[in-house]
């Protein structure tokens, strides 16, 4: 490693992190070179002096002193330059927890073993396909390079997965632990439900709900996240998806579930599942400002016996995830960042189109993405305290929350999801 003194704060620094410089957008560049006179983008600067001007940048509208606070017990690692708050700094998330000791599985269209979840340690446990008869489970240990068949096929259901199994659990590596999700030490489990026809129907998640309920006991499954919808059922009391959420939640597993993001009066399984906890959105702004916030149009609507869903509401915007390793996308990312850095103001009507943020991650939205974030906070709360009951998840959840103002109540449920409240009540118990 060869390294050079930070052209701002003269500390010695690995040459080639100094080059993150040049991920800034030109209003953090500003901060910096007026500064420090006479610095140039092109003579680099050290992560801290990054984060210092990209801070000064995003926090503009106020927020300092209160982010001054929050410096002091999180420990942001910030070599990677953004335009985004990473969600657990916007959820006030408590640093002490990060998911040690719980195994969360994710029940998505399929995935994709990224550096955020095998780097510098294993953590996927295993991974499932249940798209079809019969279920099929590969397992790893820690020092094993996850694959299974298809890993590589550069598919859009690979970059959901790998997008919601982040979101929860990713450690942000590709951005230098910066955007790391809420529960970035957490053991996850991979199931895959998207059959040949591109397809997710009932049977599978069910499938897939099943596997779980009688093999996540050996993989220490405490946690289960579903950001899809199945098909519509006319028998709301009878659908299969919901029997199989009940009966996981009796085994002791804690079950999220996404809204959805049609805006309407209409719920399918298994955001129509009574014993789970289902998220919608909200767009906080890219801010800490509780009052700034305004629903997402996520779906709401009763289960068969009339519980009101969603039971809260979590970040659905400005949610930050990784591109998908060997695409267009990600190669144009890394194009798009190196005319950042020679300069090319022609590069950033395209960097804000496709919602980059750093050459390896951009910004998505969904309730897809609340969900995980609500799942990776409830990694938290089991680290904190394991003994908690899937229904003393729920009920901590919901007295942790804090009501949106002027929403309606049909539609956020108790509230916007507060990451340390939650924590802080599951270690009182």
């Amino acid at each position: 490693m060869s390294t050079a003194a930070c052209a701002t704060c003269a500390l010695a620094t690995d040459a080639s992190v100094l080059a993150d410089a040049g991920w800034m957008p030109p209003a953090a560049e500003a901060v910096l070179a007026r500064e420090h006179p006479g610095w140039h983008r092109a003579d680099g600067s050290c992560p801290a002096c990054v984060q210092q001007a990209l801070l000064e940048t995003l926090l503009a509208n106020g927020e300092h002193a209160l982010h001054a606070g929050v410096q002091k017990a999180w420990p942001l690692d910030a070599e990677a330059a953004f335009g985004a708050l990473p969600t657990p700094l916007r959820l006030h998330a408590d640093p002490r927890f990060t998911g040690v000791g719980v195994t969360l599985a994710l029940v998505d269209a399929a995935f994709h073993p990224h550096p955020d979840l095998t780097q510098p340690v294993n953590r996927i446990r295993a991974f499932v396909d249940a798209s079809r008869e019969p279920v099929r489970a590969s397992r790893y240990g820690p020092h094993d390079s996850p694959a299974w068949p298809g890993w590589d096929a550069l598919e859009a259901g690979q970059w959901h997965g790998l997008m919601t199994s982040a979101v929860s659990a990713g450690n942000g590596r590709r951005s230098h632990g910066l955007y790391r999700g809420l529960a970035p030490a957490a053991e996850l489990v991979l199931v895959q439900v998207r059959d040949a026809s591109g397809r997710i129907g009932n049977g599978a998640i069910a499938r897939a709900l099943d596997w779980l309920r009688w093999e996540g006991a050996g993989l220490g499954l405490r946690l289960v996240n579903l950001s899809l919808g199945g098909d519509p059922v006319s028998d709301l009391a009878r659908n299969p998806v919901d029997a199989a959420v009940a009966a996981l939640v009796h085994k002791g597993v804690t079950v999220v579930v996404a809204a959805g993001n049609d805006g309407e009066r209409r719920l399918v399984p298994p955001g129509t599942s009574p014993l789970a906890i289902t998220v919608g959105g909200l767009d906080d702004r890219n801010t800490f400002d509780h009052e700034d916030r305004a629903l997402w149009h996520s779906n709401y609507g009763e289960t068969a016996g009339g519980l009101p869903k969603p039971e809260l509401v979590a970040p659905s915007q400005w949610v930050v995830a990784p591109l998908l390793p060997g695409t267009a996308v990600a190669a144009e990312a890394a194009a798009l960042f190196a005319r950042r850095a020679a300069s090319d103001a022609t590069a950033e009507a395209r960097l804000a189109e496709l919602k980059l943020v750093t050459p390896h991650y951009q910004h998505v939205e969904g309730t897809s993405f609340a969900a995980p974030t609500v799942a990776g906070v409830v990694a938290c709360m089991l680290e904190a305290n394991p003994g908690l009951t899937p229904a003393r998840v729920k009920e901590l959840l919901i007295a942790s929350a804090r009501p949106v103002p002027g929403a309606p109540r049909e539609r956020q449920g108790h509230g916007a999801l507060d990451a340390g409240r939650a924590v802080a009540l599951a270690l009182a118990g």
